[in-house]
């Protein structure tokens, strides 16, 4: 595996990790020895103090849960300011892969575990980034499914994989629960703000182009929710050609790429499309199982 970068870091401890199947299934890690980066391109601060990945690029192989890892604890920052919490999965800007960002102001760290749940997951991380943008660490991973070397299109595996993120963000950075909505079931600490989904939920479509529209959902987040959209669209028969998904602290901010009959919607069918979804977005449970 090769890595790139301009930023400094000390040594990293390095875990290997063992999960079960499934998004919110715990991992056990184990410390192992000691790797010294700067083989890989990196120096030490002159200090001695380890400082956290900024810039940088690395390409996976079999062997990179191997040889990348991140850590960062929540008793450094200040817990007055806990940042917010985004997980995005991209479906446009790669024709060839799903792009996954996640982002928590600048605490992010253990990696090397979400990289390793993806996989548990059958899929191959086939690069990812790392930036940041005014003082916000962004990281994105770029997968495909390892059986067939194409981005996911499944919306249930898609949804494992919004889950599984979010599982490890409360897992390593257990103050995050109590910025997202996943934490009132799975974190320490159940968030004190709760959203009314009614002025929560909001719905636009607008034509892009003639052969499809844009579906923009905003609405409450909740376990299986995408699945919740995909069920409604699919029982009034639209299409959904691709999407992008934002979870972003107790909101989710969806949007869809749909079309009927190859044609994008009409104001009759989106106004049937709305009302649909507004009905059962709003509904304070929902009778699927979810991860």
């Amino acid at each position: 595996m090769a890595i790139a970068s301009s930023s400094s870091l000390a040594l990293l401890r390095r875990f290997r990790c063992s999960s079960q199947l499934g998004p919110l299934s715990r991992s056990r890690c184990l410390p192992s020895r000691r790797i010294d980066v700067r083989r890989y391109g990196f120096t030490s601060p002159r200090d001695g103090s380890p400082v956290n990945l900024r810039e940088g690029i690395w390409k996976s192989s079999s062997n990179s849960s191997d040889v990348f890892g991140s850590s960062s604890t929540a008793s450094d920052q200040d817990v007055d300011s806990i940042p917010m919490p985004i997980v995005l999965i991209d479906q446009d800007s790669d024709s060839n892969a799903t792009i996954v960002q996640l982002s928590f102001g600048d605490r992010l760290g253990a990696l090397i575990h979400t990289m390793q749940s993806l996989k548990d997951l059958g899929l191959e991380v086939s690069k990812g980034t790392v930036s940041t943008v005014d003082s916000v660490v962004q990281t994105k991973f770029f997968i495909m499914r390892q059986d067939t070397g194409r981005k996911i299109e499944d919306p249930d595996l898609l949804e494992r994989i919004r889950l599984t993120i979010i599982n490890n963000l409360l897992k390593y950075h257990p103050e995050s629960s109590e910025k997202l909505a996943m934490g009132e079931a799975f974190g320490i600490k159940a968030p004190e703000k709760k959203l009314d989904v009614d002025i929560a939920t909001h719905i636009h479509i607008i034509n892009d182009g003639p052969d499809r529209s844009l579906l923009s959902i905003e609405t409450a987040d909740r376990p299986g929710l995408l699945l919740e959209i995909i069920k409604i669209l699919a029982d009034i028969n639209i299409s959904v050609e691709s999407a992008e998904i934002d979870t972003e602290g107790l909101v989710a901010k969806d949007k869809f790429h749909v079309s009927y009959g190859g044609a994008a919607l009409n104001d009759s069918l989106s106004l049937v499309l709305t009302n649909c979804l507004r009905y059962y977005l709003r509904r304070p449970e929902t009778e699927d199982d979810s991860y």
